[in-house]
C-alpha cells in the first residue's frame, strides 16, 4: 500500500499525527493509497516554513517570479498525460476530462506569468503643487487554499498561481479524497526553480482547516466546497482577521427558449449535466424549457440520449463518464433519486441500479432524468452533485427568469435562444454570477473572473482574473514632496489640493 505524505519546505514530509485516511479508486471501490492527516502542530509547522520563506520571495523582482511561473507551467504541461491518469485513478473522471482539469488550471498559471504588468500601480504627477502620489501592490504574506475533490488540479492551480506570482507563500490543504496530483504540483514548482517553502501542501481534515483559519500568520484563505461549509469557513476566517473568498454550491439552470435549436441544446445538456458524473460546481442540473411544446420535445430527446450514454471506469476511452467519488456520495445521490420519486416528480430515466461489467464495487450511478419537477421539491432546491437532471417547466419567459432569480444559489446559468433581444434581456436581469448564451458551462477564461452570487459565494473578490491579483495583494498609496528649502510653517488644517 502506497503511503502518501505532506510537502513542506521543498521536500516530502511523513505524517506524525498517527491518523491516516484511505484514498480510494472509485472505479473499483478499492483502497489505493493511505494519506496522513495532519495535526495542528504539523499544520503550524507548514505555516512557519512558509512564513520564513516568504520575505525573500516577495523581495524577488516580479519578472523573475514570472519566469519561474512560466517554467512551472511548462513542466506541468509536459506531464499533463501522467497527471491526468493519476487524477483519474483517485477521482474517477475520464482521462480526457482529467486532461481538461489540468489544462484549465494551466490557463491561470499562464495568466499569472503576466504578474509584472498586473502588479503595476498608479501614478499622479503634481497632484498638489510639488506633490506626487503613487500606489503599489504588495503581497499579503502567507495565504492558504482549501480545495475540493472535484477538480484536484484546476482549483489548486487557480488558487496557488496568482497567490505565489504576487509574492506570497502558499499553503494548500487539498481534498483528502484525491491528494496525489496536488502533491505532484508542489514538487514540480520546486523543479521549476521555485524556492522551498513557497508552495507547501498539508493533508488533513477539520483539524488542519481550523489551524489555517485561526493561525495569525495566515493572512488570507480561499475555499471551494459546499455552501454550508463555505459560509462557516468565511465566518471563521474573517472573525480571525483574515481575507476570505469562499465558494459554495450551485443549482445551475439552463433556460431553453422555444426558438432554440433543440438538437444543439440536447448535446449541450447531456455533456453539461452528466459529464464528470455531475460532480462539477458548474454542471447544469436544472433544465427550464419555456412552453409545453418545448418541454415535450426536449424531454423526449433527453430521454433517448441519456439511455445511450456509457458509464464505466475513467481509464476506459469508450466511457462517457465515470463513478462518483465515494461510497458516501453514491448513497447520497441514490437517496436524492428516491426523494424525487417520493415527492412526485416523473422519473423519466433511472440510474440507480446501473451495473458496470467487471466493476461491481465501483461507485456508479447512471444518467438520471426527472420531469415535472416543481420548485418546492428538495431535488430542485438542493444541490445533488451527481448525474441527475431535473426538468422544471416554465409556461413563459418571465416565469423562467423568476425561477432562476428566486433560487438560493447563483453560480452559473445558461440561456439557449436565437433571439438577441431575449438573450440581452436575460443576461442583464438574471441574478447569477456567470452567464452563458448558448454556452452550457460558462466558466470564464483565465483573464476574466470566476465567482457566483447569493449562497454560491462569500467574499467580495473572486477567483482568477484581475480579482485574484487584488485578493492576494494590498494597496499602499504614497504621497511625496521634496521641499526646495522654503519653509511655510506649521499648518493645523486638513490638507487639500487647493
Amino acid at each position: 500500500m502506497q503511503q502518501l505524505h505532506h510537502y513542506i519546505g521543498g521536500k516530502a514530509v511523513a505524517g506524525t499525527s498517527g491518523r491516516m485516511a484511505d484514498v480510494f479508486d472509485p472505479s473499483r471501490g478499492t483502497v489505493s493509497r493511505q494519506l496522513p492527516l495532519a495535526s495542528a502542530d504539523e499544520t503550524r509547522a507548514a505555516i512557519a516554513d512558509a512564513h520564513t520563506a516568504q520575505p525573500d520571495w516577495a523581495a524577488m523582482n516580479p519578472q523573475r517570479r514570472a519566469r519561474i511561473m512560466a517554467e512551472f507551467a511548462s513542466l506541468v504541461r509536459a506531464e499533463t498525460d501522467s497527471l491526468a491518469e493519476l487524477l483519474s485513478s483517485e477521482h474517477g473522471k475520464t482521462i480526457a476530462d482529467a486532461r481538461g482539469d489540468v489544462e484549465r488550471g494551466l490557463d491561470v498559471v499562464d495568466f499569472a506569468t503576466g504578474v509584472p504588468h498586473l502588479l503595476k500601480g498608479e501614478y499622479t504627477d503634481n497632484a498638489g503643487t510639488g506633490i506626487d502620489v503613487y500606489s503599489m501592490r504588495q503581497p499579503l504574506g502567507v495565504v492558504a487554499g482549501i480545495t475540493p475533490f472535484n477538480f484536484p488540479a484546476m482549483i489548486p492551480l487557480w488558487k496557488a498561481a496568482p497567490a505565489i506570482a504576487c509574492g506570497n507563500a502558499f499553503v494548500l490543504k487539498p481534498s483528502e479524497r484525491d491528494p496525489s496530483v496536488p502533491l505532484r504540483l508542489a514538487e514540480l514548482f520546486i523543479d521549476a526553480g521555485g524556492p522551498p517553502g513557497i508552495f507547501n501542501v498539508i493533508n488533513g481534515d477539520v483539524e488542519a482547516v481550523d489551524t489555517l483559519l485561526t493561525d495569525s500568520r495566515v493572512a488570507a484563505v480561499g475555499f471551494v466546497g459546499s455552501s454550508d461549509i463555505a459560509q462557516r469557513v468565511y465566518a471563521k476566517a474573517t472573525a480571525n482577521g483574515k481575507r476570505a473568498q469562499c465558494f459554495g454550491g450551485a443549482k445551475n439552470h439552463a433556460v431553453v427558449m422555444p426558438d432554440a435549436d433543440l438538437d444543439s441544446v440536447v448535446d449541450a445538456l447531456i455533456g453539461a449535466g452528466y459529464g464528470s458524473a455531475g460532480e462539477r460546481c458548474m454542471a447544469i442540473s436544472a433544465v427550464v424549457p419555456v412552453g409545453e411544446s418545448t418541454a415535450e420535445a426536449l424531454v423526449e430527446r433527453l430521454r433517448q440520449r441519456a439511455h445511450e450514454l456509457v458509464v464505466g471506469p475513467g481509464d476506459d476511452a469508450a466511457v462517457d463518464f465515470g463513478p462518483l467519488i465515494s461510497a458516501q456520495a453514491l448513497q447520497k445521490v441514490r437517496e436524492y433519486i428516491d426523494i424525487g420519486v417520493a415527492e412526485g416528480a416523473t422519473l423519466a430515466v433511472d440510474g440507480r441500479d446501473i451495473a458496470v461489467t467487471g466493476h461491481p464495487e465501483g461507485y456508479y450511478v447512471g444518467p438520471t432524468l426527472f420531469d415535472n419537477v416543481t420548485p418546492d421539491m428538495r431535488i430542485y432546491a438542493e444541490e445533488i452533485f451527481g448525474p441527475v437532471l431535473s426538468v422544471v417547466r416554465a409556461h413563459d419567459y418571465e416565469a423562467a427568469v423568476k425561477l432562476v432569480n428566486d433560487h438560493r444559489y447563483g453560480n452559473g446559468v445558461a440561456v439557449f435562444t436565437r433571439d438577441g433581444d431575449a438573450a440581452r434581456d436575460f443576461t442583464r436581469r438574471v441574478e447569477v454570477g456567470m452567464v452563458g448564451v448558448n454556452v452550457p458551462i460558462p466558466v470564464p477564461v483565465a483573464y476574466h473572473t470566476f465567482g457566483g452570487w447569493k449562497d454560491s459565494g462569500f467574499g467580495d473578490l473572486n477567483q482568477h482574473g484581475p480579482d485574484s491579483i487584488r485578493f492576494y495583494t494590498r494597496t499602499k498609496t504614497v504621497t511625496t514632496r521634496w521641499p526646495a528649502g522654503v519653509r511655510s510653517g506649521a499648518s493645523f488644517v486638513m490638507p487639500t489640493m487647493n
